[in-house]
């Protein structure tokens, strides 16, 4: 057969086919299994972004631990631990996918020392701090006539249900039922579907927003959104803050009120154990329940 006769000389002894690179292997890897997964957009520019590395020119037979501590070390100086531990993640996984392509025999990210995460945040939201994003959007918690307005309220339906900034503007009236008191979620970080129950300020927060004929709940577009709320923050005179802490500060209100089953449920945690990286109730608060 043609094509046998073509690989055979590029065969090692141990059947490893020879004179791939890095770059070869990203490319491959973008192109057939990125496209099979979930966050295929995200993890398709990941690798975009690594495909202009100098480590894509060498040989995967070349490639040791010590050209990935070198990595690690400059990219530290751009992107925090955790966001380069996310990408040994993804290295990882492309050579262990290499060697099923009998493209290498080993996998040089495997073992490597990698930098220590920082502490999760813990950055708690306030009630006063909360009527300031509001006033900064200039929402009064009525009416809804501007983008500002709709993102005033997705920050206050995160803090309701401690759902995630996506998942909120992907949320559509389809996957809404008021009556039921629940919203029906798709798609979600972890891949699973879920349904989120809603408080009844979360219901009333829903009945505020105008349907549209696209079917979105919160019709703006969510980048820009995220660029709109940033930016508020100053003028709120609010420092240290990202929407995702609404997470943190919702989970920590919802304990109050829920068994630790039930939250995980709601807001998606297979392991209740891993709520405690969002859980920040204060020793106060604590305290304060304790009587």
């Amino acid at each position: 057969m043609a094509w046998v006769a073509d690989i055979e000389p590029q065969l090692s002894q141990d059947g490893v086919v020879q004179g791939k690179t890095l770059g070869d292997t990203l490319n491959r890897y973008r192109d057939e299994i990125s496209p099979t997964k979930k966050s295929h957009r995200n993890e398709h520019n990941r690798l975009n972004k690594f495909l202009r590395s100098s480590l894509t020119g060498i040989l995967l037979i070349e490639l040791k631990q010590h050209h990935f501590d070198e990595w690690i070390e400059t990219s530290l100086t751009k992107i925090k631990a955790s966001s380069v531990n996310r990408n040994l993640n993804l290295f990882s996984a492309v050579f262990e996918q290499a060697t099923r392509w009998n493209w290498t025999t080993t996998n040089p990210v495997r073992g490597i020392r990698r930098p220590k995460n920082l502490q999760p945040r813990d950055r708690r939201i306030s009630d006063k701090e909360i009527e300031r994003i509001l006033d900064a959007l200039g929402f009064d918690g009525l009416s809804i006539t501007t983008t500002r307005h709709i993102i005033a309220v997705a920050f206050l339906f995160a803090l309701e249900t401690a759902m995630r900034q996506g998942e909120i503007w992907g949320l559509t009236w389809d996957d809404v039922y008021l009556e039921k008191k629940f919203v029906h979620l798709h798609e979600t970080k972890n891949g699973t579907k879920r349904d989120v129950p809603l408080s009844i300020e979360a219901v009333r927060l829903l009945e505020l927003l105008p349907t549209n004929s696209n079917g979105k709940v919160f019709n703006s577009n969510q980048a820009s959104s995220g660029t709109i709320f940033r930016r508020c923050l100053p003028l709120a005179g609010i420092k240290g803050l990202t929407f995702h802490d609404t997470r943190h500060e919702a989970l920590t209100r919802l304990a109050r009120k829920l068994d630790v089953l039930d939250l995980a449920r709601m807001v998606g945690h297979r392991d209740p154990r891993s709520l405690m990286i969002y859980y920040n109730a204060t020793a106060e608060e604590i305290a304060g329940r304790l009587g």
